[in-house]
């Protein structure tokens, strides 16, 4: 899943929505550190907080917690995305 979420990245960049609830969801999970979540909540906007957040996903717990963050935070069509893309080139 790791490799989906590195080949996606930039139209991921693209569509995640950061802002209500899902870097909550990641802190709460341990995916974000406190640190990071301060970090990735400076960023001006919505393509560089979800490049930050992108960005610190560097292991297969960390892409798989992700994805249960986004379905839990309304956006199992994004977890779908990364899903349904395992093993296409982009």
């Amino acid at each position: 899943m790791l490799a989906n979420v590195v080949k996606l990245k930039s139209r991921l960049a693209d569509i995640v929505e950061p802002d209500f609830g899902l870097l909550g969801q990641l802190l709460s999970m341990e995916v974000l550190t406190p640190d990071q979540t301060v970090d990735v909540r400076s960023e001006r906007t919505v393509f560089g907080r979800n490049e930050a957040v992108l960005n610190v996903l560097t292991s297969e717990d960390q892409c798989r917690k992700f994805l249960k963050a986004l379905e839990r935070t309304g956006q199992e069509h994004v977890a779908n995305f990364i899903r349904q893309n395992e093993g296409q080139k982009h």
